[in-house]
């Protein structure tokens, strides 16, 4: 048996960092380990890879199975290393051809299939800027992970499909499952939302005049005056002054909202400056982000380059 290699992405906020992920089957009792730093969402998933693997035709060695995630030093969270995992181990016991150089990025489910995982646009973006074009998804995934210029991305439904494609023998596959498609994480897709008008606004003459000039030249605002004057109504339209993203602007406020889990099967980036506005007794890790080991984007990042607005 071969030592097994695939690649993952591990994300830390925004910024991804390519993961080598090694697979070694030994001589001993049944056991599986997974070394490099990994939070109780990877560590659990030995047993998704079990069962995901039997229930695909191609069952793991009753040896002991030894994962291993480089850098060891770099916190592995998440289980969009499930597929590379797997990949990984299958390779070393021989059951499929080298992976070369190729990128996985998905969870598992019991049943073999995969399944869609929150942040694939700064994954896959991260992949990409490391030299790793190719990258293979679940099929939820597949949309928003091509929207990366440069990526050559593959998407599956089924682990046994991919396993076929890699050499794995059809005669065992478990070919005839074949799930439905799934949604994966979608709340709403900015890109397609419609931007509230201005024209909607009666008089004031001197607000709409401020905020033309607040868009125009990126300046911060203060709105002033008594409940129901319509503060909220004219910073909602706020956005709607503001030209359309460019391209690399787009891509950074389209990777933030995937970190979120908002558009996980948007077919095209967020084109338009987003607009948020948290709930006055929001805690400041609401605001600014944060969280206890996983950090999360707060309204002032889902924020980035459109408005905010502290009511």
């Amino acid at each position: 048996m071969a030592l097994g290699r695939t690649y993952s992405v591990a994300l830390v906020g925004l910024n991804g960092y390519i993961v080598e992920v090694e697979a070694d089957i030994g001589q001993t009792l049944p056991a599986f380990v997974i070394l490099g730093l990994p939070d109780a969402a990877l560590n659990e998933a030995k047993e998704r890879i079990r069962s995901a693997a039997k229930n695909s035709g191609i069952p793991l060695s009753r040896r002991k199975i030894t994962a291993n995630l480089i850098p060891a030093s770099l916190p592995k969270r998440g289980s969009g290393f499930d597929l590379a995992v797997t990949m990984a181990v299958l390779r070393a016991a021989n059951d499929i051809k080298p992976t070369n150089r190729t990128v996985f990025i998905a969870e598992l489910g019991l049943d073999g299939r995969l399944r869609p995982v929150r942040g694939i646009l700064p994954a896959v973006m991260a992949a990409v800027q490391a030299g790793y074009p190719d990258v293979v998804v679940a099929h939820a995934n597949l949309a928003e992970a091509s929207l990366v210029p440069g990526a050559n991305v593959r998407g599956y439904r089924t682990l046994a499909r991919l396993a076929l494609d890699f050499g794995a023998d059809p005669q065992e596959l478990a070919l005839d499952f074949e799930p439905e498609d799934e949604t994966g994480y979608v709340d709403s897709s900015p890109g397609l939302q419609a931007v509230p008008d201005m024209a909607d606004v009666s008089g004031q003459g001197e607000a709409r005049r401020a905020l033309e000039v607040a868009a125009a030249g990126a300046h911060h605002l203060l709105l002033t005056g008594p409940p129901g004057a319509g503060k909220t109504m004219l910073a909602e339209r706020l956005p709607g002054l503001l030209p359309d993203l460019a391209d690399n602007e787009a891509m950074e406020v389209t990777a933030i909202h995937s970190l979120c889990g908002l558009p996980s099967s948007a077919v095209q980036l967020v084109r338009r400056p987003p607009f948020e506005n948290p709930h006055h007794s929001a805690t400041a890790a609401a605001i600014i982000g944060g969280g206890s080991g996983l950090p999360r984007p707060g309204a002032a990042s889902r924020a980035h380059r459109g408005v905010l607005f502290l009511d």
